[in-house]
């Protein structure tokens, strides 16, 4: 979050919309959080037009939970376990017939070539409201594929954190954890149309 903060700092943003995707969101939720409890000062702080959370589920133990079941399910399919990971894969993260190269770049600097998930660094964390006396936050949608492991019942929490009941679901039918590289035009008209409600 400071990294973000000095980055915004630096490149001198003034009004700005949010994206995060998975992980993302709940940085970018963890953010806007901050901008809403930090206290009142004399210089004209960065604002934050609206957020898009894609993918990001609002509590990681339930998420993980979540997976596991759907893991277990392709298990009972097929219990070849070398092929569970991309199995996985193709069911509920990227559909794509093959690993797009951007996706596998990201995870070859995340973490263990392979590992196309993983949680350990933030498994305890939930989504809280910000504290009583809080600015508004954002308003916010939470944008999800129809096959994603984050399923909704991962997603519905976020509309009880925010300060307001401006929260919008989405879901993009025929897609999985990684929409934007499923389905990148529809996806993009979604962000954009959603961001351009707030200019």
């Amino acid at each position: 979050l400071d990294d973000l903060e000095a980055l915004i700092r630096k490149i001198g943003l003034r009004r700005f919309h949010l994206y995060g995707q998975s992980f993302g969101g709940i940085l970018a939720f963890e953010y806007i959080k901050r901008l809403a409890e930090r206290a009142e000062s004399d210089d004209d702080p960065p604002k934050c037009l609206s957020a898009v959370f894609s993918s990001s589920p609002c509590d990681v133990q339930a998420v993980e939970s979540v997976a596991n079941e759907l893991i277990a399910k392709l298990l009972e399919e097929d219990p070849n376990e070398s092929t569970i990971m991309e199995r996985f894969r193709l069911k509920h993260q990227c559909m794509t017939p093959e690993k797009p190269q951007p996706l596998v770049d990201a995870y070859e600097v995340a973490g263990a070539p392979g590992i196309w998930r993983g949680t350990d660094a933030i498994k305890d964390w939930k989504a809280t409201k910000p504290r009583e006396g809080a600015k508004r936050m954002p308003s916010a949608m939470v944008l999800r594929g129809e096959h994603d492991f984050v399923t909704s019942s991962c997603v519905e929490g976020w509309k009880e954190v925010f300060n307001h009941a401006y929260v919008r679901m989405k879901v993009l039918e025929g897609c999985s954890h990684h929409g934007l590289l499923e389905n990148g035009k529809e996806y993009g008209q979604i962000v954009d149309s959603y961001f351009s409600e707030y200019d």
